[in-house]
């Protein structure tokens, strides 16, 4: 059960070996014996408490020859900052959201649920997407506690969807649902060793997704195999009128990603190296290096290096257009909830904050939202200024260009190095060198990790991005490249690193 893929699961169910009830019940027993007892992976937030009578109901469709869509049965988790119209709370991990229940189901859970997912509960997140404090500690919140790596247990699962990676590793679902605005997917994905994509900003709705900054923001699927990613992408992607980019996507060839899926998905592909993004690690190197080899065996053609242009140059303008657009998109949504609710705006969310700080902030404060409260309007001359300027250096000046220069498919890169330790005095490492995220998260761009490796027991992720609407092009880089490699392995949850 723990390493199943939903085309097992599909299949005992199809053929009676199991049903989604009894299925959901060994991972709710898995949850209880290494999320809530024994290592304490902590990456469960909270249960859904009506999920065996969900998949009761989904056996019952079944037995009746009525299947809604291929995740029929399937449990899936959903990150708790993402809303479900059930008995379930969407709290982003704050204690001001304590006791919130959403008025009706994000646009992409009303897809799941449509295809047949059961919603088994809620992962937990670094809290308010890991864009509160300055120094702060990923996987943690103040309400579902701190999330461990499964691989081991003193190490970061990285953030902010950690949970969702998380549980993803340790054989507590099938499927989870993250958020990125930059890493929050592709950094807990490689970080817990298993597969995460972040799409072109606009192929998946963000309503009903608490924001951070709407230039950058995207649900995305995280799996234990490219397939298993390819067909939770195909069903959530879908226009939504509550979310104007999904409208203004080109319209999608097909639902079907897994048709992307083919062994030899390398052959004849140009794939350009971003040497300029793989740090100074010598054992990360080792296994891109092992991993282009591999590639390059497969048939593809490796253009190296492909450095990618203005890799640093929007760092500042990112922070400045990420905390104006918080501003405006917390505030939005804090302003829409109903007069039950604690907080109705960023101000109001500091001064609970600061009233029940030995609780909300006994590790690192909120830098973040103080910065953000002191931002303009989206109209202001430094958010417009800095919002041209990084899109400018990472789509025409940044990937556009070194795609179109080098005529490639991809380009690769490593997703990130060893997972640091935890650590509540200092917050997150900031000793590995590297680069993967920021260049496709600021442009709204996709990319997918995939494992590719270890170092002393931490997963090692490899990287595969491109311009906009390339998911399909990606899928069937990172498929080919998983079924040379089998990278992947399951988590032993040790307590700290052999000596």
């Amino acid at each position: 059960m723990e390493d199943a893929s939903l085309n097992d699961l599909s299949a005992v169910m199809a053929d009676g070996d199991l049903t989604s009830e009894s299925i959901t019940q060994s991972y709710l027993e898995r949850i209880e014996q290494f999320d809530s007892a024994g290592p304490q992976v902590h990456a469960v937030l909270e249960l859904n408490p009506d999920v065996l009578e969900v998949a009761a109901a989904r056996d019952h469709e079944r037995r009746e020859g009525r299947l809604r869509g291929p995740l029929h049965g399937i449990p899936v988790l959903i990150k708790d900052n993402i809303e479900t119209g059930d008995q379930m709370h969407t709290t982003a991990g704050s204690l001001a959201l304590e006791g919130h229940r959403a008025r009706g189901d994000a646009h992409l859970v009303k897809r799941l649920r449509a295809a047949g997912a059961v919603i088994l509960g809620k992962a937990n997140l670094s809290e308010w997407a890991n864009f509160r404090g300055r120094r702060s500690t990923s996987g943690w919140s103040s309400l579902g506690g701190l999330t461990r790596n499964p691989h081991i247990l003193d190490r970061t699962a990285c953030g902010s969807s950690s949970g969702s990676a998380a549980a993803v590793a340790a054989g507590l679902c099938a499927v989870a649902i993250g958020t990125e605005t930059d890493g929050s997917i592709i950094c807990p994905s490689q970080t817990c060793g298993v597969v995460g994509l972040k799409p072109t900003l606009g192929l998946i709705s963000r309503s009903g997704v608490i924001p951070i900054a709407h230039s950058q923001d995207t649900p995305g699927p995280i799996g234990r195999t490219v397939r298993d990613v390819a067909v939770l992408l195909g069903v959530m992607a879908g226009s939504d009128p509550k979310d104007s980019p999904t409208q203004a996507r080109p319209k999608p060839r097909t639902r079907d990603y897994t048709r992307f899926l083919v062994e030899d998905g390398l052959r004849g592909a140009r794939i350009g190296v971003a040497r300029n993004m793989l740090g100074t690690d010598p054992r990360v190197i080792q296994i891109v290096e092992s991993s282009l080899d591999l590639m390059r065996q497969a048939g593809a053609e490796v253009i190296d290096p492909a450095d990618l242009p203005n890799l640093r140059e929007f760092e500042h303008d990112e922070l400045e257009v990420l905390h104006t657009e918080f501003k405006a998109d917390l505030n939005h949504y804090l302003g829409s909830l109903g007069p039950t609710a604690l907080v109705h705006s960023i101000e109001e969310l500091i001064r609970f904050n600061e009233d029940h700080r030995n609780r909300v902030m006994p590790y690192f404060g909120q830098e973040h939202l103080l910065e953000a409260l002191s931002k303009g309007s989206l109209s202001s001359k430094p958010y417009r200024r800095a919002l041209t300027g990084c899109r400018r250096l990472t789509r025409k000046e940044g990937i556009d260009k070194l795609m179109a220069r080098e005529r490639l498919d991809a380009i690769v890169a490593a997703s990130g190095g060893p997972a640091w330790l935890i650590d509540l005095v200092n917050g997150d490492s900031s000793n590995w060198d590297m680069e993967s995220t920021s260049p496709a998260a600021v442009a709204g761009y996709p990319h997918i990790t995939v494992p590719a490796g270890f170092v002393r027991g931490l997963p090692i992720g490899l990287s595969f991005f491109a311009g906009a609407w390339h998911e399909a092009t990606l899928l069937r880089l990172a498929y080919a490249f998983e079924q040379v490699s089998q990278a992947r392995r399951a988590p032993k949850f040790r307590g700290t690193a052999r000596v």
